[in-house]
């Protein structure tokens, strides 16, 4: 693929890298049922790449198997294998997939080699799989038999990191119905994203990225600037709510942040809103003193979504108090990610369970889904326990307000 501009003089910037999808549809389609789309790949507006996807809408199609088989090439392959003479789902395939009523064929891609890594491509037919698909779809993408170019042995390896599953030597396939795809996707954007942050080029060293450990991930000067900031504003807040509520139960909304809170802590009493208030305050201090930050118990995990809400609204719409709170340090390309904050920072996401009404009863330990999932440390007594023994924040550190 020919560019205007060379990707390594656009700095081969990960950062920098979206997604055009393109496609026509006659108003009255005579031939209903497989539409295509050209994702077209840009660096800082340089085209650096592309890729085709298929999709095969079985309930719009006459015969689907014919449509596909008209387009040739890889989607002709798919649908040889995936569907009988009559256009139905063959009962291998729908024996191996928990209940695609469709299918997305993602097949010629070409990468500029700046860029040409199955991490990038892994992100990339991410991207397009949470555009073009729903929780009913069969993502097909070649096997390893199956490449014939550079492009489909990518393809091929970001399916292996995407959890695509062999479903013969030529095809492999993600089913958007189970969980597994969807971690995986979020594990190959943390990747990236890691990378964009250090502004590396697009392939790195193996021996490198084994070695990647998400703890190794320090926040930014700016970051860290604004997040303390955030969490500081939450603790005069919630230190209000503390001397106005006392320990009257509370209704959702009441209050600046503890009706922000879970349910389950409506009822606690004035001791255990201190706490959760000191909370926000041990986080301030860590970054003020080290510029890092790792929550220590749960009410420090709820601060600390909290706070990185906060930060992420103030860089959204306190672009004057941001700029005085972030003067005179240093840019960097991975300032103000909340994004990247939210996933790295924890090491779960378990307490934002409490917030879901379907899941009433969750932080029961004698539960049998939280025995099964191993939660812990999600009732509201055990809040302020500390997660692993030494852990524990110093009892004499008192509290800011008496």
């Amino acid at each position: 693929m020919s560019t205007q501009t060379d990707p390594a003089a656009a700095g081969a910037d990960l950062a920098q890298l979206t997604l055009d999808f393109h496609h026509t549809h006659q108003l009255l389609d005579p031939a209903a049922g497989v539409q295509t789309w050209e994702v077209r790949i840009t660096a800082a507006g340089t085209p650096v790449g592309s890729l085709t996807a298929v999709r095969g809408l079985y309930w719009k199609s006459d015969n689907l198997r014919e449509r596909m088989t008209d387009e040739r090439s890889f989607p002709a392959l798919v649908a040889a294998q995936l569907l009988d003479d009559e256009g139905r789902f063959t009962y291998a395939f729908e024996e191996f997939i928990e209940s695609a009523s469709s299918i997305l064929v993602v097949d010629g891609l070409h990468m500029e080699e700046a860029f040409a890594d199955p991490v990038v491509v892994a992100v990339v037919v991410a991207a397009v799989i949470d555009r073009l698909t729903d929780n009913y779809f069969a993502v097909v993408l070649p096997a390893e038999d199956a490449c014939t170019d550079a492009g489909s042995v990518l393809l091929a390896e970001a399916g292996a990191l995407l959890s695509a599953r062999e479903f013969s030597d030529e095809l492999q396939i993600i089913d958007t119905a189970l969980a597994a795809p969807g971690e995986a996707a979020q594990r190959v954007r943390m990747r990236l994203r890691s990378l964009a942050r250090r502004g590396g080029a697009a392939v790195w060293d193996d021996d490198e990225d084994e070695g990647w450990d998400e703890e190794d991930e320090e926040l930014t000067a700016r970051t860290a600037a604004v997040l303390r900031v955030a969490l500081e504003e939450l603790s005069e807040q919630i230190w209000q709510d503390v001397a106005a509520l006392g320990d009257a139960p509370l209704r959702r909304g009441q209050g600046r942040v503890l009706g922000s809170l879970p349910p389950i802590t409506f009822r606690q009493d004035q001791q255990w809103r201190r706490q959760m208030a000191r909370c926000f305050d041990d986080l301030a201090a860590d970054l003020a003193k080290t510029r890092t930050v790792r929550p220590l118990c749960t009410g420090e995990e709820m601060a600390l979504h909290l706070g990185i809400d906060r930060a992420k609204s103030l860089t959204r719409n306190r672009p004057r108090l941001v700029a005085e709170t972030v003067e005179g340090l240093d840019e960097d390309r991975g300032d103000f990610d909340w994004d990247w904050c939210s996933t790295v920072l924890f090491e779960d996401h378990d307490v934002l369970m409490l917030f879901d009404a379907s899941l009433d009863g969750i932080e029961d330990s004698g539960n049998d889904v939280t025995q099964a999932l191993g939660l812990a440390n999600l009732a509201a007594v055990d809040w302020f326990e500390p997660f692993r023994p030494g852990q524990a924040r110093d009892p004499a550190r008192g509290f800011r307000h008496a």
